[in-house]
């Protein structure tokens, strides 16, 4: 988020090639200046009307970590079946902290929301669930073990391997708790590239 191109490439040419952006506009921006085998995650909220504009900007993008209801998972197969493009890799994210401010299905719909995108939507690939902590920590690990749980409940229903399901958790407050917990993919942006910089207002 906010990070300059440049900055970015140097990452990038260090060996490192998953990258993660939160706003559609940032990343729509940025994917042209950069190589085009960096696998572009797509971390924040989608709106329906954004999904088009997302997919035909970065033919790179390789993954949306944040589909939390129906409406979104359909409009984002309808945009890959349009366009013509490989089919999407997707996760449901989950508001395991049950905080009112945060995206994400509830943990009792994440089941149902999962099997909505591997049976209904044949232009998505269901590759597991997301979850983003509350912003204290102080019950990061309650957020860790519900989603935890929410993965075993999926892949029971989906009758999929549960290391098959990937799990995005932990950011750089808390990613080396997320991974003794079962973490197999962490947002750690503030670790690598320093705080976010936001333009200073007049």
């Amino acid at each position: 988020k906010t990070k300059p191109v440049g900055v970015i490439r140097g990452v990038y040419d260090a060996g490192h090639r998953c990258f993660g952006e939160n706003y559609v506009q940032e990343l729509i921006d940025k994917a042209p200046q950069l190589p085009e085998d960096i696998e572009w995650h797509f971390i924040g909220n989608l709106q329906s009307n954004k999904a088009k504009a997302l997919l035909a900007g970065v033919p790179s993008l390789d993954m949306v970590e944040s589909v939390d209801d129906e409406k979104i998972a359909n409009r984002l197969d309808r945009v890959v079946a349009d366009l013509g493009r490989r089919p999407l890799k997707v996760l449901v994210q989950v508001n395991t902290s049950g905080e009112e401010s945060k995206f994400g299905v509830d943990p009792s719909g994440c089941v149902g929301l999962a099997k909505h995108v591997k049976l209904s939507c044949p232009n998505l690939v269901f590759s597991g669930l997301m979850t983003i902590g509350m912003l204290d920590y102080s019950s990061t690990p309650e957020n860790f073990k519900a989603l935890t749980s929410c993965r075993k409940e999926v892949c029971d229903e989906l009758g999929i391997p549960e290391e098959q399901c990937e799990l995005s958790m932990g950011m750089s407050a808390d990613f080396e708790q997320a991974i003794e917990m079962g973490s197999t993919n962490v947002r750690v942006g503030s670790t690598i590239f320093g705080a976010r910089e936001y333009p200073k207002k007049n």
